[in-house]
């Protein structure tokens, strides 16, 4: 067994086809067919159940995965921490955030860590807290920006509140509530509403405040991204809560202060044991938060 044949293994779990897998890897299929064979013949049993056109993991193939990741993890940490013994931070740094991050720009921190670390190659992306928290535990993230419903506890990770912050309506203008001061629950459950798709962490900072108020409310449009769900409200299809930093920047729509607000608590979060990059990128983003 070697670290290539887990890397092609991981590659055909993900892609679940022995051609993509292949192609992502750069060798050609009957290359990669052997050294997966090899890695079974190690192993004594079968990682993979071959179908015409999906390939599915076998029970032993899913415990194989959780393993291998976390094995690549640790052999590319090696290099690291040797490499920083020198003084050298190298490597790569993966960073997920929240697509309404208000409480810092990450593309400012990102430019100010790559002019102190050049040789770290940084890969950005936007997701749902919800994945983001499992994509570090399963080593696919260094660090990630979340928000959470106030009652959410984080676990198996290390995190920092950065800050709490209350949501607002936003609502087209002409809407017969945007003359309003203010608005309260009871008159949003009686609107058309746009939120987050279900079981994500944003959506339970609405859902657990409706219920706790004691009202139903009806979602007719359910999104992964705050720039939809404002896409949305400038149709005059749905009211949306987006959190009070956010909204200004959304552009063209009323804001509403809600009496009775939902609230979220957006979190720097990332492993317990995090590379030597990861490391100085916290100190540097943590810095702007005494």
């Amino acid at each position: 067994m070697n670290l290539r044949q887990i890397e092609l293994a991981l590659a055909v779990a993900e892609e679940e086809n022995f051609t993509r897998a292949a192609q992502r890897c750069h060798t050609v299929q009957s290359a990669l067919s052997h050294q997966i064979a090899r890695l079974e013949e190690t192993l004594g049993t079968a990682l993979f159940e071959r179908g015409a056109r999906r390939t599915r993991l076998t029970p032993a193939g899913q415990a194989f995965v959780i393993a291998a990741r976390r094995l690549l993890h640790e052999a590319a940490r090696l290099k690291e921490e040797v490499a920083a013994v020198g003084g050298q931070v190298r490597g790569t740094l993966s960073v997920g955030m929240i697509s309404a991050l208000t409480v810092l720009e990450p593309v400012d921190l990102l430019a100010d860590f790559h002019q102190r670390h050049p040789q770290v190659d940084v890969r950005l992306q936007m997701g749902m807290s919800e994945t983001m928290l499992v994509d570090i535990l399963e080593h696919r993230l260094d660090v990630a920006f979340v928000g959470l419903w106030p009652g959410e506890r984080i676990e198996g990770l290390q995190a920092r509140l950065l800050e709490e912050e209350a949501l607002v309506a936003v609502v087209w203008e002409g809407h017969p509530l945007a003359t309003q001061t203010e608005v309260c629950l009871a008159q949003l459950a009686a609107e058309p509403l746009v939120d987050y798709y279900t079981g994500s962490g944003a959506r339970r900072q609405t859902d657990e405040a409706f219920r706790a108020a004691g009202y139903d409310r009806h979602i007719h449009f359910e999104v992964g991204h705050v720039d939809l769900l404002a896409r949305i409200v400038r149709r005059q299809l749905a009211i949306g809560l987006v959190p009070a930093r956010t909204a200004p920047g959304l552009g063209g729509l009323v804001i509403l202060p809600v009496r009775d607000a939902p609230s979220r608590r957006v979190y720097c979060t990332w492993s317990r044991h995090p590379t030597p990059a990861a490391m100085v990128f916290l100190e540097l983003a943590l810095a702007r938060f005494p």
